[in-house]
């Protein structure tokens, strides 16, 4: 098995599952093609943490009960409702609703009780076996809170109010009248002392008395050099996220630009701000107070975390300092994160199939569920991954264009890489074969040459001794004296045969290897030319212009003496060749008209 691992200010943080290697394929086509995914490397070291652990197509909100038991799951298409067992590693059930969810609460320690806030204005209430009872509300709801001591679930939405159900008397409440025009985002209540927080639309944190029903207090964050302020709002900007911290004391404040405000409740001035540099809205916000491991110490000595995520990217830095800790960020666009209770386990529910899933061991232990992730991220650290791209061919840009794939330059078909592109490699053998459809013959052709090279080296050859002076020269003429007594060879052989052969070969260039013949041995054998083959002063420079405006067929005449070779050769190998080896007569004629 295989993590992705990512490091960020030496914080690591490992892919468990969700990540674009874990793909899901269905089990009927796993056992059709098992053989050929035994092959593929993704599947192989795939990670499934928990089986199905996502939606078909997009998962919305994502909470993990009170008991860390179980965690509950809205996505779509069509809307509804997973829950997942950790015991089991495996999902509970699933049950679908009509409409899509916009937030939802789990009211007990486990499961069986929960709220969810639909987008057609209607809270929808569940238990173990069924939705149990469903009511509307005047307006769209945008965000809900429960207060559990006077068991009030409060919705907040597109109006001043915010709307109050008591589930006990099972009737509306007097609803809260907040100074907002707009609406309210954002609904929280203080887990210490019970104060209720609303994030308006306005861009003001108004803070509510569960006990007088009042407004006691109310902030109005601004930022300075605002780059584009929100019109209709007070600071320029709206209140997106809220969290209390569970001293009572802190809240953390999100904003629709970007922007993390961290205030004490004594005080009307933030005083830490962060940007989260891409002026997205803030989604969620989260306290992490440091964590005991399993040995007793402390799995970060640098304080408590503040958990900032927009659409894009989640971002942990320390609340004293506010210095970036880590960062993740997931593949696709974020609707929601979940951080397991006491743990370094994150979940990302966002527009994928998969819910994402991240193990950070310096924020946290691991769950009990899934303690083994501790010892196989120790031996992902030891057993770093390794890039194959055995399936892969390696292109330039150039030959990228000469077989017809520039147009695939920007899609994920072609994975940059230095000064080339990866491309698949049946992909680039299918645009070779398009592109150049004599490629085989071509390489039939030479590995016909490479067979003739090794079968005419170890062939056992007669060595004739070469001057050191005047070799090409002395090759030639030896090479003339060869070509004769071939021809008078031939012609005994044909004697008995074709007499019209003998009468070809026996006439006019008969007597012109001849007489090529006899100019060569007088040559080589006459002492009034022995100093061209020992003098140095007689070296004739073939290199020159002069020698190769003389010479033109020079070139064409070693070629022919090469493939006279061959043709022995190929008959040895019995293999059929296009090339066809120009007559004997016709370089003969050639040397003679050279020498003439």
């Amino acid at each position: 098995m295989v993590l992705t691992a990512t490091s960020t200010n030496n914080v690591k943080v490992y892919t468990v599952s969700g990540s674009n290697l874990a793909r899901k394929i269905p089990d009927w086509l796993a056992r059709r093609k098992r053989k050929e995914l035994q092959k593929d490397i993704e599947w192989s070291t795939r990670i499934e943490l928990i089986q199905d652990f996502g939606f078909p197509e997009a998962a919305l909100r994502i909470k993990a009960t009170p008991d860390g038991t179980h965690c509950m799951a809205t996505g779509l298409y069509k809307p509804q409702i997973r829950v997942f067992d950790f015991a089991n590693s495996s999902m509970k059930f699933d049950r679908h609703t009509d409409t899509e969810n916009v937030n939802f609460l789990i009211m007990s320690e486990d499961w069986t009780k929960s709220v969810h806030l639909q987008n057609d204005r209607t809270l929808e209430f569940h238990n173990e076996g069924q939705m149990h009872y469903r009511a509307r509300i005047p307006r769209f709801g945008r965000d809900l809170a429960y207060h559990s001591p006077s068991c009030d679930v409060l919705v907040g939405g597109a109006s001043s109010e915010v709307y109050r159900l008591n589930i006990d008397q099972g009737r509306f409440m007097t609803p809260f009248q907040t100074q907002s025009e707009s609406g309210v985002n954002v609904v929280e209540v203080n887990p210490a002392h019970q104060l209720f927080g609303f994030g308006t639309e306005d861009g003001t944190v108004e803070f509510w008395d569960p006990r007088a029903r009042n407004r006691i207090g109310a902030l109005e964050p601004t930022i300075p050099n605002l780059l584009q302020p929100v019109a209709g709002t007070r600071g320029g900007f709206e209140i997106t996220a809220l969290d209390f911290r569970a001293d009572g004391l802190g809240a953390a404040v999100g904003t629709s630009s970007g922007h993390v405000l961290l205030y004490d409740l004594r005080q009307a001035r933030p005083w830490q701000i962060k940007d989260q540099q891409y002026g997205l809205p803030i989604k969620v916000l989260k306290w992490l107070e440091p964590t005991r491991s399993y040995s007793g110490d402390s799995a970060d000595t640098e304080g408590a975390k503040i958990m900032s995520a927009d659409s894009r990217i989640i971002k942990l830095w320390a609340v004293e300092s506010g210095k970036p800790y880590t960062s993740i960020e997931p593949p696709c666009d974020i609707n929601d994160v979940c951080v397991s209770p006491g743990t370094g386990l994150v979940y990302v529910a966002g527009e994928s199939s998969d819910i994402q899933t991240y193990f950070v061991p310096q924020l946290g232990p691991a769950p009990q569920w899934c303690h083994f992730l501790e010892n196989l991220t120790e031996e992902m650290e030891e057993n770093q991954k390794q890039s194959i791209y055995d399936d892969y061919k390696f292109v330039v840009r150039r030959e990228l264009e000469s077989l017809g794939l520039g147009h695939l330059v920007g899609t994920p078909v072609l994975k940059p890489y230095m000064h080339g592109f990866f491309v698949d490699l049946r992909l680039y053998e299918r645009a070779k074969a398009i592109a150049n459809p004599f490629a085989y013959e071509e390489y039939r052709i030479r590995r016909v040459q490479e067979k003739l090279a090794e079968a005419r080296e170890s062939r056992i050859r007669a060595t004739t001794k070469l001057p050191k002076v005047n070799r090409a020269l002395a090759q030639r003429l030896l090479q003339m004296q060869k070509a004769e007594t071939t021809k008078r060879k031939a012609a005994e052989d044909e004697d008995e045969g074709d007499e019209e052969e003998v009468k070809r070969i026996g006439g006019r260039q008969r007597k012109k290897v001849q007489a090529a013949a006899v100019t060569a041995s007088a040559v080589l054998e006459d002492n009034r030319f022995k100093d061209i083959f020992a003098d140095p002063e007689f070296e004739v420079d073939e290199g020159v212009d002069e020698y190769k405006q003389l010479h033109n067929t020079y070139a064409k005449r070693v070629q022919k003496t090469l493939d006279r070779d061959d043709s022995s050769d190929e008959e040895d190998l019995d293999i059929r060749h296009e090339k066809i080896v120009e007559s004997d007569a016709e370089s003969v004629d050639s040397d003679n008209d050279f020498y003439q």
